[in-house]
């Protein structure tokens, strides 16, 4: 199945806002309904495509056959851009300046070499497609006439080692497709970003995704041990031996380079046994600040449960940490933070983490709050894009951003972004609602995820864009990353430059130049064109 061409997931599971829910976003913020019927995807008419005969021809012999490369509408439009907000509405309003020229699916390291080939010979550039989930404009280079290289005929479990506990699968793979080929053999990778049921091993690798059990499981990139990659120049192979001390470690050129260096074409994984018990739980907090403290204390010193994440103060009283919930709090009245904690393993180590992490959480100010908000959280942890999609259906405006930094610059860093959002948008006559999440946990910082909403706007993406911007430079000043697991894109690039230096970005352009002399690969994506 495919994705829903503007907005997220699969159609069926689209769900109405609850009334408290809409008489919020019209009482408190102002937002006014849509009036403008939605467009069906047989109206949008993407231009004909201007690739040249001899160029499909080419392609097509690259991927064995013409049923391989589309140049089809549809194909085409389910192809142009990510799921960012941004995105969807641009898409929403038929605007289809960033549509391929044609689809592409190779089947094999081989063939994507062949097409790489090819689109060099006819200068074309490449655009690496997975899940479609990025939210940050990573599928739309800065150049008209490219390709899409969708990876999904690359859908194999290629190798496991149960002796290394080593996996490795095809980019194209989706991530619950992979977690039931590892589970048929008693293995789980244990990544479930909130993107799970879409996106790919492809997409985890060159985004360095972050997944909600990473606590206990860690991030996408701490499990990748290998990497094949297809390049404009050839082969790179990276990745014999757990630990290495010959050289830079290659992998982490190619970890997080958004297919702008090359085409990942097989990764190797570390995989674990499948937990023979899930058990997740709340806790509530009289704050934020509170809530913080107490999750350090558990990522410093342990034991660390495999999930663990708090939402502010706004964000519990919303409902967003339980989105399947949403507006639950709004009628109970409900205060202070929630925090979600889960434990996965054998019944004996998760019932002595259990114990051990709620005498911490208790000293720290916490109060169990039973099983319901943590299995509430479990069953709807995949459900918030889908609720961004219905906040657009009725005008509001959804979006999310993160960040991440050590320990002691994360209460400056969170006022910073929430004071940035809300001046910006309340001067533009859209006071917003701000809502913020730690998400991840390290032993020296956490990440924060932020949630706004608002009216939309005359024009809803020129009206989020100096908030956007404000919001980059107000993470950056107060010392925090500008991208914890969603990438860089397009939308972070510029921020992305400055936080890796003059000389950093020098040495990525010549490892850009030696790759893809011709830049073909992601245009514009990660890295300015020159």
């Amino acid at each position: 199945m495919d994705m829903l061409w503007n907005g997220w997931g699969d159609p069926a599971k689209a769900a109405p806002l609850p009334e408290t829910v809409t008489g919020l976003l019209r009482d408190l913020l102002g937002v006014k309904p849509q009036t403008t019927p939605a467009l069906a995807l047989e109206d949008v008419r993407p231009p004909a495509t201007t690739a040249e005969s001899a160029a499909l021809k080419a392609l097509a012999d690259a991927v064995g056959g013409d049923e391989h490369v589309r140049t089809d509408p549809e194909s085409r439009v389910r192809h142009t851009r990510g799921k960012s907000t941004p995105d969807l509405l641009r898409m929403r309003a038929g605007d289809l300046a960033d549509v391929p020229q044609a689809v592409v699916l190779p089947a094999g390291h081989d063939e994507v070499l062949a097409v790489l080939r090819a689109c060099a010979a006819h200068g074309l550039a490449v655009v690496p497609f997975g899940g479609g989930t990025s939210v940050v404009g990573g599928l739309a280079p800065q150049r008209s006439a490219f390709v899409a290289l969708d990876l999904r005929r690359m859908n194999g479990l290629l190798d496991l080692d149960p002796v290394s506990r080593t996996a490795t699968l095809q980019p194209g793979l989706r991530a619950p497709e992979a977690e039931a080929l590892l589970a048929e053999q008693g293995f789980t990778l244990g990544h479930f970003p909130q993107s799970f049921e879409w996106a790919t091993i492809g997409g985890f690798a060159a985004a360095r995704s972050s997944g909600q059990a990473s606590a206990g499981y860690g991030r996408f990139d701490e499990m990748v041990l290998g990497l094949t990659v297809a390049t404009p120049e050839g082969t790179l192979e990276t990745g014999r031996a757990p630990r290495s001390a010959a050289g830079p470690d290659l992998r982490q050129l190619v970890l997080g380079s958004e297919g702008a260096f090359g085409v990942i074409t097989s990764v190797t994984v570390r995989i674990r046994p499948l937990p023979e018990v899930r058990v997740y739980e709340g806790w509530r907090f009289g704050s934020f600040e509170e809530g913080a403290a107490a999750l350090r204390r558990l990522a410093q010193d342990g034991p660390r449960p495999t999930v663990l994440r708090l939402s502010d103060e706004t964000e519990t009283l919303i409902g967003l940490a339980q989105p399947d919930a949403i507006g639950a709090d709004l009628a109970q009245g409900g205060a202070g933070c929630l925090a979600i904690a889960g434990y996965e393993g054998t019944p004996e180590d998760t019932a002595h983490r259990r114990e051990r992490a709620a005498a911490v959480l208790t000293a720290c100010g916490g109060t169990l709050v039973g099983a319901e908000p943590g299995e509430r959280w479990a069953h709807g942890r995949y459900s918030a894009p889908y609720l961004r999609d219905a906040l657009l259906d009725v005008g509001a405006f959804a979006e999310t951003l993160e960040t991440a930094a050590f320990w002691s610059r994360v209460p400056d860093l969170y006022t910073a972004v929430r004071t940035a959002l809300t001046d910006t948008l309340t001067e533009a006559g859209t006071p917003p609602l701000v809502m913020c999440h730690i998400s991840h946990v390290y032993e020296n910082g956490a990440s924060l995820y932020f949630t706004v909403v608002s009216a939309q706007g005359e024009d809803p993406v020129a009206h989020w864009t100096p908030a956007k911007h404000a919001a980059n430079e107000a993470v950056l000043a107060a010392g925090g990353t500008i991208s914890h697991h969603h990438g860089v894109g397009t939308d972070h690039r510029d921020w992305y430059v400055r936080e890796a230096g003059p000389l950093g970005i020098s040495a990525l352009r010549a490892v850009k130049r030696r790759l893809d002399p011709e830049g073909l690969l992601n245009p514009g994506v990660l890295l300015p064109t020159d």
